[in-house]
C-alpha cells in the first residue's frame, strides 16, 4: 500500500516549493488549495449557490464575495466547510487511488492539516518550518500583504512550534533551495520500502 506523507506548515514557511521539490521528484502531490480552486468553479459552485445566494457568476464561485460572507460568521464558515471538505475528501481519495498505481510515496499537501484533523489519513507527516523572522520577511514581502492580514491569518493556523513537535520529520527551509532538496532526497530515501499502514479508500 502507498506510503501517504502527510505535507503542512504555516504561512510563508516553503510548503508549496517542498511541494514542488517532491514533484519534481516523481512524487505524486495533491495539493488541497488547488483542489478547493478547481471545486469552486466545478462541482461545488451550484451548491455554494444555493447556500450563499449571489456569490457565484459565470459558474464560478466569486471568492471575494463569498468571503465577505463567511469570513466573520462561525455558522456561515462551518456551512461552507459542510459543503467544500467532503468534496475535498473525495477527489483526495481518487487521487490516492491513482497514486497507488503509480508509486510507493503520495504526498497530501494540506495547509491545515492538524487544524482539521488531517494527519489521520496520513501514515507521517511532515512540517515544512523555518525561523519566524524569515517567515514574517517572507510574507510582508507578498503584495497587498499588511501586519494586520498576517495576524489575522496565523491566528488561524496551529503555532509552528505545536506543528513540529507533532510531525514525524521536518524540513527547514531557510537555509536555500539545496539544502530543502537534500532534506526532501533524505526523506524519500529514509520511506524507501516502508508500506503504508492506513486504509485510505472507501
Amino acid at each position: 500500500m502507498t506510503f501517504v506523507l502527510g505535507l503542512t506548515g504555516s504561512i510563508g514557511m516553503g510548503k508549496s516549493a517542498t511541494a514542488d521539490l517532491f514533484r519534481r521528484l516523481g512524487v505524486p502531490v495533491h495539493d488541497a488549495d488547488a483542489t478547493v480552486h478547481g471545486l469552486y468553479r466545478g462541482r461545488a459552485a451550484p451548491l455554494i449557490e444555493k447556500a450563499f445566494p449571489g456569490t457565484v457568476a459565470d459558474g464560478a464561485v466569486d471568492r471575494p464575495k463569498l468571503g465577505a460572507m463567511v469570513l466573520d460568521n462561525p455558522e456561515s464558515m462551518r456551512q461552507l466547510e459542510a459543503i467544500v471538505h467532503p468534496l475535498v475528501r473525495d477527489e483526495e481519495e481518487k487521487f490516492l487511488e491513482k497514486a497507488s498505481v503509480l508509486s510507493p510515496i503520495a504526498v497530501l499537501d494540506i495547509p491545515l492539516l492538524f487544524e482539521t484533523a488531517g494527519e489521520t489519513r496520513c501514515d507521517a507527516v511532515l512540517v515544512v518550518t523555518a525561523p519566524a523572522s524569515v517567515q514574517r520577511d517572507r510574507v510582508m514581502a507578498r503584495p497587498g500583504m499588511t501586519e494586520e492580514k498576517f495576524r489575522a491569518i496565523l491566528a488561524k493556523q496551529m503555532p509552528d512550534a505545536d506543528k513540529r513537535a507533532r510531525a514525524h520529520f521536518l524540513i527547514d527551509t531557510s537555509r536555500g533551495f539545496d539544502s530543502a532538496e537534500a532534506q526532501v532526497r533524505s526523506i524519500l530515501a529514509c520511506l524507501a520500502g516502508r508500506p503504508g499502514r492506513r486504509h485510505h479508500f472507501r
